[in-house]
């Protein structure tokens, strides 16, 4: 019997270095991971990875008229999922800690949520001068067909739904 090879994933688009851009990629790393048939978890930790680099992209790697790019690449047979935004600023390195110790500061905790989400991230040079951060996060192996999947919503694996309410109908 022939076993079918994992899917290999890779996915790459340009996108304005805007609020809207950052938006956009977050939006469509989340399709495409879903179109993959990547597990929810994944696919959770994978948005908020996507869409702390994006906007760390557009807020700080900005170049008026360069956009920023999003890559990701999934490999299953080697669990992982490598998620990779470049921007046109190689002159701004990311810090891995905030400089800002401020409990009540608004900024610079992004790259402390994507050190918690993902195994391990860096910064590379992107040519001719950009920067590319790259972060990998770890793909649930994959189960066998018949495996029971976890409990949904504390316990039960019925979905949960609104009530219905009197006098309206599903649409």
């Amino acid at each position: 019997m022939n076993q079918a090879t994992p899917h290999v994933g890779t996915f790459t688009q340009l996108l304005s270095s805007t609020r809207r851009g950052a938006r956009l990629a977050r939006l469509l790393a989340v399709t495409e991971l879903r179109s993959w048939n990547v597990s929810q978890e994944l696919t959770e930790r994978a948005e908020l990875v996507v869409a702390e680099l994006a906007a760390n992209a557009v807020l700080h790697g900005r170049v008026p008229g360069r956009c920023f790019r999003l890559t990701l690449a999934l490999d299953p047979a080697a669990g992982r999922l490598r998620i990779e935004v470049s921007d046109a600023r190689g002159d701004l390195r990311p810090l891995s800690r905030p400089t800002d110790t401020d409990p009540l500061g608004t900024t610079g905790r992004g790259l402390a949520l994507v050190t918690a989400l993902a195994d391990h991230w860096d910064c590379v040079p992107y040519p001719p001068s950009g920067k590319t951060v790259r972060a990998v996060l770890s793909c649930p192996r994959a189960k066998s067909p018949g495996t029971p999947q976890p409990p949904l919503h504390g316990g039960s694996n019925v979905p949960l739904r609104a009530p219905a309410t009197p006098g309206l109908r599903p649409q």
